[in-house]
């Protein structure tokens, strides 16, 4: 039986029947197996395949799944592209397979994909596509043919099943008793709830050919039989096969590819978390917002054929193992606070915890053999290298020895800024999926509410009652006491996995940046070389990022009193008092506490001024900071050199520029913000924007090329963790080899445009993404923004763009003086000032009350929300605000 010609997306010209000799209980029997097949489509365009992708679908679905992936080995076999026969198979009792009548647990199912595979006679290379329970017998498959398999690609999926975890809820639902068949057999309940699981809805068309091969109980049968199949525990008949895969994946050693989707209320991060585990050289890609059907949620064969061409190489059945860094002259980033071990001095100093007449202090010496016991005593638990800890801890002394002593363990950090809320911190969280969260009661409070994974330790010693009812196992206090005495763990090497760091999610939902020991080494040394830090400059900051390097610089760090995850919540007092007690000689902050120092600067009392005046060097990062907003600083802390550096999670800092240095360059203007010249080691290039606005030239230091900015630094990032795709889009491969220690021509594409000028300092004009494509070419908006700001009567503006890319037209949206009362258009006198600011053409002048920001920084402006609110209000929509 063949499934009808009218199913959209599906060619029928690639549906086959074959008849299979049965194995194991089905010796004896020949069984007719439905798959659809692009071998023909190769072989008329004369395309030698490379490989084949063996598909395997799950429950309830069918070969229909990957008919996007059958078309695309069409599609590339007819354009010449390096071809991969897809193959992809119904079950037996699934699809338009034969039914049987036959109970077929996982072992059995194992076997008839080796009978078909045999009956069809197939050769290796070969690479399984999996998904769901097809995930599972591909894999099967997959460690049984050792000689033919060249690959293994997963979507949603499960290995292993955590003892004492109950299997999820919709499983629980329709394996019930007397649930069972009423849900999976004698109606489509269970077919219906798992096409309403695609996000987006699928098209009725498309529900309706997944439905087409189960019309009737006697046809949906099979989709019973893989709900009852599910080995719950160690008496289920195929809990023995199942642990028989999971111990095989773990031995695999070929590429291995993971897609995920983490809205699957079925294979949640959990599965993903094991498999990595099992797979610890697979390359994932979670698809945020993307769910159980993430093969109709997202364009997954775009990424399995990239893998293929880019990871799969035939002939080579092992992954070879990277080469490793040198350890030569690796000074791990704990090696600092080791140094002063024996000294009785402030290491850390918390203005916020240690009440109002005095702060906490934690000495060297404190700081040192904290950090021992909790290395001790995390190990003695049972965390191990590589583990997972996620932090959920202000900036501070216990923070400092926390990461501290994970980092000297070899677990591997995970920090997620507070700012991101509570649906990014959740996101972050699953995401990473971590081992271990240590917390204060709030994050502890959210981890047991919102289901965030990993055994949870408290911070300080809580009531019993209290400890049970968070999922507490244990406090810092109990870990350090197991921990005196006991030896260290071996120290990890550079090359491994110390740390991932969350982005703001300014620009899109946070990525995990993963660093290496080496990296997080090398961003201290830059850091210290360029600043020159020693043992007695003493930091004060209040940008979280950067809370935690004093004790790795070895030299004292003081966080204020303030909300670190509210920056504007820091006071110009604040920062004397802990400038005070720390005798600090530099200043850290981020744009957005800088603003509410400046603003709060008139309660400052003739100490705190004197304090202020000891400071020798302001830094601010995270987003520009503009030249009226250092001077006001600057004036705070008169004796300072103000810098802001430039940078990113990738890549923390890449240049630097002074007070002067910009008051230089706006004596002889350029387009943008100067950022500076790049620091040490680092490297900055330019990609040219082609006539569409994409970064497309190759990297090149001409100046006054504008293009996408690419940077290249001792330590830049690891990679994205579980971004795959990400990734590699982020990640731009040179042959020069010149690119600075660890560089070797990997350049991260930051997003931002700009370009160098002739004294190789680099100019930031805006970010890719808004990049106006007008006929005359793209326009940068930051350039046309500076002239407009120029205006008496403009506060803020910023550029956006209406109309189709190629023929955009340029808006200007400013914020006027006085303030406007409400979105609209602007009176003729204010465009008229608008349109003679500046050299763009503006086809419109819209006021606003306040330019919309993004939440983390306050300061970054939103241009893409501001573009369509532009778009709307143009096209005659009523001008509410942005």
């Amino acid at each position: 039986m063949l499934p009808p010609p009218s199913l959209p997306g599906l060619d029928t010209r690639h549906s086959r029947l074959l008849s299979v000799p049965g194995r194991g209980a089905d010796a004896g029997a020949h069984r007719t197996w439905h798959f659809l097949d692009s071998g023909a489509h190769l072989d008329e365009h004369g395309a030698s395949p490379a490989g084949t992708i063996l598909a395997v679908h799950g429950n309830p679905t069918w070969s229909y799944l990957w008919r996007a992936a059958v078309a695309e080995s069409a599609r590339r076999a007819a354009e010449g592209a390096p071809a991969w026969r897809v193959i992809a198979v119904d079950q037996l009792e699934m699809g338009y397979s034969e039914r049987t009548g036959m109970h077929r647990p996982l072992a059995q199912r194992v076997q008839d994909l080796a009978g078909f595979t045999a009956a069809l006679g197939l050769e290796g290379p070969v690479v399984t596509l999996g998904h769901d329970w097809g995930g599972v017998v591909s894999l099967g498959w997959a460690i049984d043919h050792a000689a033919e398999l060249a690959g293994v690609s997963l979507l949603n999926t499960a290995v292993h099943h955590p003892e004492g975890v109950p299997i999820p809820a919709p499983l629980r639902v329709a394996g019930a008793r007397g649930m069972l068949a009423a849900s999976t057999v004698h109606t489509t309940a269970f077919l219906d709830t798992t096409l309403a699981l695609a996000s987006p809805r699928l098209d009725d068309a498309v529900r309706d050919a997944y439905r087409a091969p189960y019309a009737d109980a006697a046809r949906r049968a099979g989709i019973g039989g893989f709900v009852a199949d599910i080995p719950v525990d160690a008496r289920h008949e195929s809990f023995a096969e199942l642990e028989r895969i999971a111990e095989g994946v773990a031995a695999l050693t070929v590429p291995a590819l993971m897609l995920w989707g983490p809205r699957d209320p079925i294979f949640s991060d959990r599965y993903l978390d094991d498999l990595a585990t099992r797979l610890p050289h697979a390359d994932v890609h979670r698809f945020e917002g993307a769910g159980h059907l993430v093969a109709e949620d997202r364009p997954y064969t775009d990424a399995v054929f990239a893998w293929l061409d880019e990871r799969v190489a035939v002939g080579v059945d092992a992954v070879a193992p990277s080469a490793a860094a040198s350890d030569t002259d690796f000074r791990p980033i704990w090696r600092g606070l080791e140094a002063r071990a024996d000294d009785d001095d402030s290491a850390v100093i918390d203005m916020a915890r240690g009440g109002a007449a005095e702060p906490l202090r934690v000495s060297w010496r404190q700081l040192n053999e904290r950090v021992r016991q909790l290395a001790s005593g995390l190990a003695a638990m049972g965390v191990r290298p590589g583990d997972r800890v996620s932090l959920l801890v202000p900036p501070g002394p216990t923070l400092s020895a926390i990461v501290y002593a994970c980092l000297r363990l070899g677990a591997v950090v995970v920090v997620a800024d507070a700012g991101l809320g509570v649906k990014g911190l959740t996101r972050a969280v699953r995401g990473a999926w971590p081992d271990v969260i240590i917390g204060e009661v709030p994050g502890l409070t959210a981890a047991r509410v919102l289901g965030w994974p990993g055994l949870r330790i408290s911070t300080a010693r809580l009531p019993r009652v209290s400890a049970a009812a968070l999922g507490v196992a244990t406090c810092l206090a109990d870990v350090a006491a197991l921990g005196r005495g006991a030896p260290l763990p071996p120290a990890p090497a550079a090359d491994d996995p110390a740390a991932i760091l969350f982005t703001s999610g300014s620009t899109g939902p946070a990525k995990g940046v993963a660093y290496t020991h080496g990296q997080l080494a090398a961003l201290r040394d830059v850091l210290a070389a360029h600043f020159e830090v020693t043992a007695e400059t003493g930091l004060v900051t209040g940008f979280a990022p950067f809370a935690l390097l004093g004790p790795a610089l070895g030299t004292r760090s003081a966080t204020p009193d303030m909300d670190v995850s509210a920056p504007r919540t820091l006071t110009a007092r604040a920062v004397a008092a802990a400038v005070r007690a720390s005798d600090a000689r530099m200043v850290f902050l981020s744009p957005a506490a800088v603003l509410n120092v400046v603003a709060t600067a008139d309660a400052l009392t003739a100490d705190d001024r004197a304090a202020l005046a000891r400071v020798e060097a302001f830094l601010s990062t995270g987003a520009p900071v503009g030249q009226g907003l250092l001077e006001a600083i600057g004036a705070l802390m008169p004796n300072a050199s103000a810098h802001t550096p430039y940078g990113m999670t990738e890549c923390l800092l890449v240049t630097d520029v002074t007070l002067d240095q910009i008051r230089d360059g706006a004596a002889a203007p350029d387009r943008g913000v100067l950022v500076g010249a790049p620091i040490g080691a680092n490297r900055v290039l330019i990609s040219a924007l082609d006539d569409d606005g994409r970064a497309t030239g190759e990297p090149s230091s001409e100046p006054r090329l504008l293009g996408e900015v690419l940077v290249s630094a001792p330590h830049l990032k690891d990679r994205y963790d579980r971004l795959w795709l990400t990734d590699r889009a982020a990640l731009r491969e040179t042959p020069d080899a010149s690119a600075g220690a660890g560089g070797e021509g990997r350049w991260h594409r930051t997003g931002d445009i700009g370009h160098l000028d002739a004294r190789g300092r680099l100019w930031i004009e805006g970010r890719l993404p808004h990049v106006l494509v007008t006929s005359e070419g793209p326009l940068a908006p930051v350039g046309p923004e500076q002239d407009i700001e120029r205006v008496d009567r403009v506060r803020r503006a910023a550029i956006v763009g209406v109309g189709p890319r190629g023929l955009q037209q340029t808006v200007a949206v400013v914020e006027s003086l006085p303030p406007a009362s409400r979105a609209a258009l602007a009176d003729p006198e204010l465009t008229a000032a608008v349109r003679a600011s500046t050299a763009t053409p503006i086809v419109a002048v819209l006021v606003v009350a306040a330019l919309p920001t993004d939440i983390r920084h306050n300061s970054k402006i939103d241009r893409t929300r501001l573009s369509a609110w532009a778009e709307r209000t143009l096209a005659g929509e009523r001008p509410v605000a942005p």
